[in-house]
């Protein structure tokens, strides 16, 4: 019996050093890294940034100078009218003030007896001094297209935050199937040694026939057991490769001897994670991207309400331009208003501000929309915080119970190997023994598991999955 369980040892170890030399590891961080990098999800959040980006630039051009060029000529019946040109630009500024400069010349015999003979120049401003003054849409485009960038950015990391939830959810599934698979097959060895072992036993009469079936009963089942567990590691090495790109935006398959690393169930591996609930409730509040992305939904909706107040205010525009001879429009020959000057006052007051008094109610109720919304979301993780946190302390006691439980199960494996030597127990109860002790162990290994997947999902909650 001693030499049987002495070659059984040193073929089990040996086996397992071989296949440890054939394959390679992966653990969790560095899973989560190959999807931060080349998740085609997370790459088309990069795209949504770069096309807001795009868009600031584009709101940018509202507040470019403009030049223009304006060429005019008439003649009529063989009768020259007139020729006029008038190259000039204009400079849009912040505060809805424009700034103009322009050289005219005109020459002809016939044409609009306000206009200037000859060359001159002049140089302006326009003012709005109601509507348009504190908010005008070239501002609010700007204002709202650089929010919209800090939005893209947010929902990126709600999208990186989801992403590598359902990530790391998959890793824990895969690492709980091939540790499953390692439980099976480490009875499996030991049940076809003991299977060897009683055969032997039998031959030398030793052990009645009985014996031999009950062995190879236990062999056959682990057997079963192993094609299974195999199978369940195949599928989820299937479902872990749908997270795995390569640069070139190709989908990457996890080979079958790509093991997850040693030591995967140290809890060293989550000294980093914040575990504390009244932090986690904290951060949730302040930075969880959902919650960050109603806050930037409001202020986009707080500069479209400064918008459509302007739209309550009657438009009172002043312009002046100060006039010069020839095309030197900076030589002053009087005071503003005294001498070479012109000036326009325009108002408009559409009455009783119809489309002024629904565009604001409008963008009001939206604004209460969207904090009703955030207060809901606002709630929605709290709950989903405190569940998962409750989750966290229940799965840590069980890991705890269960480790214990495997102890006192192996004990009686153990005690039973004894008493059966000494021919004072049978192989069913071996077996028996044998099969709570697998039991436990692959329930230990599943609480693990999910003990691993319920931190990374006490992250996600908090919004700290980057």
């Amino acid at each position: 019996m001693k030499k049987y369980l002495i070659i059984f040892l040193l073929l089990f170890y040996s086996s397992i050093a071989i296949s440890q030399k054939n394959s390679s590891s992966l653990n969790v961080e560095q899973f989560l890294e190959i999807v931060r990098q080349y998740h085609p999800v997370v790459k088309l959040s990069k795209i949504g940034i770069q096309k807001s980006d795009a868009d600031i630039s584009i709101a940018r051009g509202a507040f470019n100078p403009i030049i223009s060029n304006i060429i005019s000529n008439k003649t009529f019946s063989n009768t020259p009218y007139y020729d006029f040109t008038n190259p000039n630009i204009t400079i849009p500024t912040w505060y809805g003030i424009e700034v103009s400069a322009g050289l005219e010349n005109l020459s002809g015999n016939r044409f609009d007896p306000s206009e200037t003979l000859g060359q001159s120049s002049y140089i302006g401003i326009s003012i709005p001094l109601i509507k348009n003054l504190v908010m005008d849409k070239r501002r609010a485009y700007l204002q709202q297209a650089k929010l919209y960038n800090e939005m893209a950015k947010t929902e990126q990391q709600a999208i990186i935050n989801n992403i590598l939830m359902e990530a790391a959810s998959q890793f824990w599934e895969w690492v709980n199937a091939y540790e499953a698979y390692n439980i099976v097959q480490k009875n499996l060895t030991i049940s076809q040694k003991r299977f060897e072992m009683v055969k032997n036993t039998f031959k030398y009469g030793e052990r009645p026939a009985i014996d031999t079936v009950e062995a190879m009963s236990q062999n056959q089942s682990f057997e079963f057991q192993k094609n299974e567990s195999w199978l369940k590691f195949l599928n989820e090495c299937l479902e872990l490769s749908a997270f795995l790109w390569q640069s070139n935006n190709n989908p990457y398959q996890l080979p079958e001897n790509v093991v997850p690393q040693k030591g995967w169930d140290n809890e060293i591996n989550i000294q980093n994670a914040q575990l504390n609930l009244a932090e986690l409730l904290v951060n949730a509040a302040q930075f969880h991207p959902e919650l960050q992305i109603y806050k930037q939904k409001l202020d986009v909706l707080g500069i479209d309400k400064k918008l459509k107040f302007q739209e309550l205010l009657p438009k009172l525009d002043f312009k002046y331009n100060h006039l010069s001879k020839g095309y030197n429009a900076f030589v002053s020959e009087g005071l503003l208003f005294q001498n070479n000057y012109q000036y326009g006052l325009k108002l408009e007051m559409p009455f009783p501000f119809s489309k002024g008094r629904g565009e604001y109610k409008k963008v009001k109720l939206k604004q209460e929309e969207t904090q009703i919304l955030r207060s809901q979301k606002s709630l929605n993780i709290e709950l989903k915080v405190k569940n998962y946190y409750n989750e966290f302390i229940t799965l840590k006691n069980q890991v705890l119970l269960n480790r214990s439980m495997l102890t006192n199960f192996e004990k009686l494996l153990k005690a039973e190997e004894t008493l059966f030597r000494n021919g004072e127990s049978s192989l069913f109860l071996i077996n028996s023994r044998e099969n709570k002790v697998l039991e436990t162990e692959r329930k230990l290994i599943e609480l693990k598991a999910k003990y691993y997947k319920t931190i990374y999902a006490l992250q996600w909650s908090t919004g700290l999955l980057k």
